[in-house]
């Protein structure tokens, strides 16, 4: 029962540690963020400059993302840990130890830096998790068995609290990919979410007094939508589907590769290469920059939402098809998070079909990110939470159909892919 568990000798206080956990660890994840910002900028925009170019050029992702190959395979060869939890297996939201974090922060830089279609989520995860158990000794944890489990949890809900936009987002994310339910899940809540509302305190504040800018994932302001009508209910189902078979296709791939490289690490490097140069052709094809399909796709976001107009329908088409391509390669040789690069190709594929009779770009972008996020992370709740803090001002309006398009696309996942059987 909660009440025995809030009772138990020891819990108020481990409530309490939490809480004050949440401060250091919120420093370290704004610091592993400012790190990584600042490295690709040195490496996607300062050495360009150096080397003569004004932006970097169609091939600068090839040679980037086989050093983040290279030094990946590096971390899963050389440091404990093997480089971290393999994005390809979904979100990995367990603790992590704190002698397994340098190989976890060289891979995850490394992926994140150079180029790898990946979001930054997980790294975070670990950060979290990993700071929370090195701060606390032993002999402050408690006798309860799942009391390191609940100090490490506490620090991940703090670390990623303010990268998915909102607290709240943080704490159904890391609840429901951890799988607590009953009284654990209150047990678990309590000082998730304190430490969660710390570290986003603590995010803005350092975010204020260092001047630096760190990239959280944000939706631009669409076209106002007011309530959702009889056309755009009968899109939802079809637009659930298709989010659930390119999340399907994606998978697939992801599978090709893992075992390959699982089996010889530096393949990694291999797989590198292929990525750069699904940048690359995305850049030839289109007249774009080949960073636009490369990384975890939350600048992107910004600017296809913000000038649209700057992409036709054929260049969608070939960024969904060249990110997606680089996601899949991604999810099995890099390390990161799945969620930002499922965001940006729901956006993107709303933004190709909100042309859609009866449809526009709102409810399209609405369904497809939510599809696309349920399908690749199979939390339907944190999707749907995560859509409508995301949509903003049109967040409640086009609830119901974000619903409809999450459980579709949901159903249609399980039913194609059914995940393997938990202990």
């Amino acid at each position: 029962m909660l009440a025995d568990m809030l009772r138990r000798p020891g819990y108020l206080r481990l409530l309490l540690l939490c809480g004050v956990v949440g401060i250091p660890v919120s420093a370290a994840a704004f610091g592993f963020l400012a790190v990584e910002h600042g490295l690709r900028d040195v490496l996607w925009e300062d050495l360009p400059d150096a080397a003569g170019f004004e932006e970097a050029p169609w091939w600068w992702g090839v040679p980037s993302l086989v050093v983040a190959g290279l030094l990946v395979a590096f971390a899963v060869r050389r440091l404990p840990g093997g480089g971290g939890h393999v994005p390809a297996g979904g979100v990995g939201a367990g603790p992590t130890e704190p002698r397994d974090l340098p190989g976890v922060l060289v891979a995850g830089l490394a992926s994140l830096c150079l180029g790898a279609v990946i979001g930054p989520e997980a790294i975070l995860l670990a950060v979290g998790s990993a700071v929370a158990l090195w701060l606390v000794p032993h002999r402050w944890r408690g006798d309860h068995p799942g009391d390191a489990s609940l100090i490490g949890l506490s620090g991940a809900f703090a670390a990623i609290s303010t990268i998915l936009g909102s607290p709240l987002i943080a704490a159904v994310f890391v609840i429901e990919a951890v799988g607590f339910g009953g009284a654990q899940l209150f047990a678990l809540m309590l000082p998730g979410l304190l430490a969660s509302g710390i570290g986003a305190l603590m995010f803005t504040g350092l975010g204020d007094w260092t001047g630096i800018e760190i990239e959280t994932l944000v939706l631009p302001a669409l076209p106002e939508f007011a309530r959702p009508d009889i056309a755009d209910v009968a899109w939802a189902l079809p637009l659930g589907i298709l989010g659930a078979l390119l999340a399907y296709a994606i998978r697939l791939g992801s599978r090709r590769v893992l075992p390959a490289v699982a089996a010889r690490p530096l393949l990694a490097a291999a797989a590198g290469a292929a990525v750069g140069a699904l940048g690359g052709a995305y850049a030839l094809i289109t007249g774009h920059a080949p960073d636009e399909a490369l990384f975890s796709g939350q600048q992107t976001i910004v600017q296809l939402v913000g000038e649209p107009e700057r992409w036709s329908d054929g260049d969608l088409v070939v960024l969904i098809a060249c990110m997606g391509g680089g996601y899949a390669i991604s999810l099995a040789a890099f390390r990161g998070g799945p969620v930002f690069p499922a965001v940006m190709l729901g956006v993107a594929l709303g933004l190709l079909l909100g042309g859609l009779p009866d449809l526009g770009d709102t409810p399209a972008v609405a369904m497809t990110m939510a599809a696309l996020t349920v399908s690749m992370l199979r939390l339907p709740v944190a999707s749907i939470v995560l859509a409508a803090v995301l949509l903003g001002p049109s967040g409640l309006a086009v609830m119901p159909l974000v619903i409809i398009a999450t459980v579709t696309a949901f159903v249609i996942t399980e039913l194609l892919d059914p995940p393997p059987r938990r202990a």
